[in-house]
């Protein structure tokens, strides 16, 4: 009997001991499951800053290091910054602005060279765009941009240069707090490093019809790529230029401070040679200011980027009668900051464009210099003909910084507005962002954002304009052929003379 007993309570005793036992491994095992679970959310997790993408395959750079705190910080920085910012986010809702057709037409005429939009979306004017052939250009894009009901979502393919990819996609969200309502729904494939990609040889009717709809920065005679307003219109944080409407403000000021007719009668350039340039490389043989009239100087990123760039400010660089214009590895974001300076800008055989390069007329705000056969004595003829023409050559640089003045924020969001309005018609589907895309808004992309980041795309935070958009020239293919061919001809007319 006695053993019994013992025998019971030994049996008690075990199982009272085997319950927290059980729920101590139970409590365990699904905190390890948690985690795992958590790591495995956070680690599929793609994010505007880079986090889980690789470079552009067909731009490759160094990966960006982003980690700056522990596992623990980076994981609940993810899920804040990309789950829970949007949804609880205090923002008021701006409400829904309804303009008349009334109202729209009674803005101000668009810069004529809007009118471009028209030819750069022209090859879907009859086609349309389907979502095959949208989804054909995925395999160029970087990341996806998609507009419903006035929300923006993003689907991420690989990481981009800087915060190109940051501060491109806060323009589209001023964009729709600018034009709040107006916006239509829109899916656009979008690519932020420098050179195009859909080559006009490799489509047409007789072939392989429509090329892929692919959007980013630049393009050129040769390709369809649809140009769109770079990320640094924003501000480039990188080198400390800021947002463009501050930016163009201090450089016309720095301009102000130096006549056009006592700055020094040169050529001026200072940039980055290292970027496989060709343009660049031949241009170093230039420098030297007794023989071609030209100072070029080599801009030395390592040094200036522990200066703080105090050395490059672009509001310094106006004391000379002439600035250059020389592409880098595609088109180059200087080109606005060059010609905003008031001297006349030397642009060297361009072969990229922009959305504003479009307002460039040779003669009139620019002064086209050629490559070949001879750079230098390119540069030389420029330099010797606006000495002797002064007051001609001041007009030119005058009408280049106009035009830069025209092209302020306000316009720039236009030219977004119509863009996208013309491109949304061309869709033969509803848009609807796909299940691996990610709704941004202002908040979540300004949780990610590092301070300086942050200061600069504060300043660069957009109203709600108080006026309906400019109104878009109508398309018509013979004024931009018009256009094309005049140019030409100047710039045929001026390398006859240099080689008279």
């Amino acid at each position: 009997m006695g053993v019994s007993l013992r025998n019971h309570a030994s049996s008690v005793r075990s199982r009272s001991l085997l319950f927290p036992a059980t729920v101590l491994f139970s409590l365990c095992f699904f905190t390890a499951l948690i985690i795992f679970k958590v790591d495995e959310f956070v680690t599929n997790t793609k994010t505007v800053v880079g986090h889980n993408l690789d470079p552009t395959p067909w731009h490759p750079f160094p990966p960006k290091d982003l980690n700056g705190g522990s596992r623990y910080d980076t994981a609940s920085k993810i899920i804040q910054c990309s789950y829970l910012t949007c949804r609880r986010s205090k923002n008021i809702d701006v409400p829904e602005r309804n303009i008349s057709s009334q109202s729209i037409n009674s803005g101000p005429k668009c810069p004529s060279f809007f009118r471009w939009i028209h030819h750069d979306l022209q090859p879907w004017s009859k086609s349309k765009i389907s979502m095959d052939n949208l989804m054909e250009a995925q395999k160029s894009a970087a990341f996806r941009v998609v507009i419903v009901g006035g929300k923006l979502f993003v689907d991420f393919y690989y990481d981009c240069v800087q915060g190109r990819t940051m501060f491109t996609i806060w323009g589209f969200l001023q964009l729709l707090k600018r034009y709040p309502g107006m916006i239509p729904d829109v899916d656009i494939m979008f690519d932020c490093m420098d050179k195009p990609f859909v080559n006009r040889s490799e489509y047409g009717p007789e072939t392989k019809w429509p090329p892929p709809p692919l959007f980013r920065y630049c393009t050129t005679s040769g390709h369809f790529d649809i140009p769109f307003p770079d990320w640094s219109f924003w501000g480039w944080v990188e080198t400390n230029i800021q947002p463009w409407d501050d930016e163009f403000r201090d450089i016309k000021q720095g301009s102000q401070a130096v006549s056009w007719e006592k700055r020094l009668p040169r050529a001026y350039w200072k940039g980055n040679v290292d970027v496989l340039s060709p343009v660049r490389t031949e241009l170093q043989r230039c420098n030297h200011s007794r023989k071609w009239g030209a100072q070029i100087m080599r801009q030395n990123w390592f040094e200036e980027a522990k200066a703080g760039y105090e050395q490059s400010k672009l509001a310094n660089q106006c004391k000379y009668r002439y600035k250059i214009y020389a592409e880098g590895y595609a088109w180059s974001v200087s080109l606005k900051y060059i010609v905003s300076c008031g001297s006349t800008s030397l642009i060297i055989s361009p072969q990229y464009e922009d959305f504003l390069s479009r307002g460039l007329v040779p003669t009139q705000n620019y002064w086209p210099v050629s490559l070949s056969p001879d750079l230098c004595r390119s540069i030389k003829f420029a330099v010797d003909w606006g000495n002797a023409n002064p007051a001609l050559a001041e007009g030119i640089g005058k009408r280049g910084q106009d035009l830069m003045e025209q092209i302020s924020m306000d316009r720039v969001y236009d030219y977004m507005y119509h863009l996208i309005k013309e491109y949304s018609k061309l869709q033969d589907f509803k848009p609807s962002p796909p299940s691996s895309a990610q709704e941004v808004c202002m908040d979540s992309l300004l949780c990610f954002a590092d301070t300086k980041q942050k200061d600069f795309l504060q300043r660069s935070t957009a109203s709600p304009s108080s006026s309906p958009p400019c109104i878009l020239p109508p398309a018509n293919m013979d004024v931009i052929k018009s256009f094309i061919e005049k140019k030409n001809r100047i710039i045929s007319d001026i390398q006859k003379s240099e080689n008279n």
